[in-house]
């Protein structure tokens, strides 16, 4: 089995995110100890953001293209190639301003691949990278679910629909909220968040 353990906070080591990603990864491989893990920074060692260079970088070949340009396919190529080789994704999601961090809607573009993980058939689109589990630790300053506020989540929704473009159906949230409402309340949101790891249906 291969993990494939994704962060995108900003936040270092004050992050709630990035706490319990690790925590996931840890009842993973409690579960299933001989799975191999690969673990992706995406705050520490940012993606660029999908640009043309990039689009005119696939048309032309490897001699025809700048060192930047190279570097950037590289980069892509790696990074669908992680994704496609993981049975288990576990991604840090915390909610900046209604949606997620820049930094991993630049790693869901280059997961986001037409003939890859997603193809446009005469009967619409269909989902390439199915038969994955994607786990998305979810942490919110306010608190979303439930109530009249999920009307402008655009992390949770997002997410769930991304990955059920491309063909992910076993999505499931480990979710951290009201964390900015207090020490009490961050510190009840945690504990909570930790209890329900064990009632994720991980992959065995």
């Amino acid at each position: 089995m291969n993990i494939l353990h994704v962060d995108s906070s900003i936040m270092g080591g004050d992050s709630v995110s990035r706490a319990l990603t690790a925590a996931v990864v840890a009842e993973q491989l409690r579960r299933a100890p001989d799975a191999q893990t690969t673990y992706r920074d995406l705050a520490a060692e940012p993606l660029d953001h999908l640009s043309s260079s990039l689009f005119a970088a696939r048309a032309v070949s490897e001699d025809q293209r700048s060192a930047d340009q190279q570097r950037d396919v590289v980069a892509s190529d790696a990074t669908l190639d992680q994704f496609l080789a993981a049975d288990v994704v576990v991604i840090g999601a915390p909610m900046y301003n209604f949606s997620i961090p820049s930094q991993l809607k630049a790693w869901i573009d280059r997961v986001a691949v037409a003939g890859k993980t997603f193809r446009y058939t005469e009967a619409g689109p269909e989902g390439l990278a199915g038969g994955k589990k994607v786990i998305i630790v979810s942490s919110r300053g306010g608190v979303y679910n439930g109530t009249p506020l999920e009307a402008i989540d655009h992390q949770e929704r997002y997410l769930r629909s991304v990955f059920g473009f491309l063909g992910v159906t076993d999505v499931e949230f480990v979710r951290a909220e009201g964390v900015n409402l207090g020490p009490d309340h961050k510190r009840d949101a945690i504990e909570a968040a930790h209890r329900s790891i064990a009632d994720v249906a991980l992959a065995a």
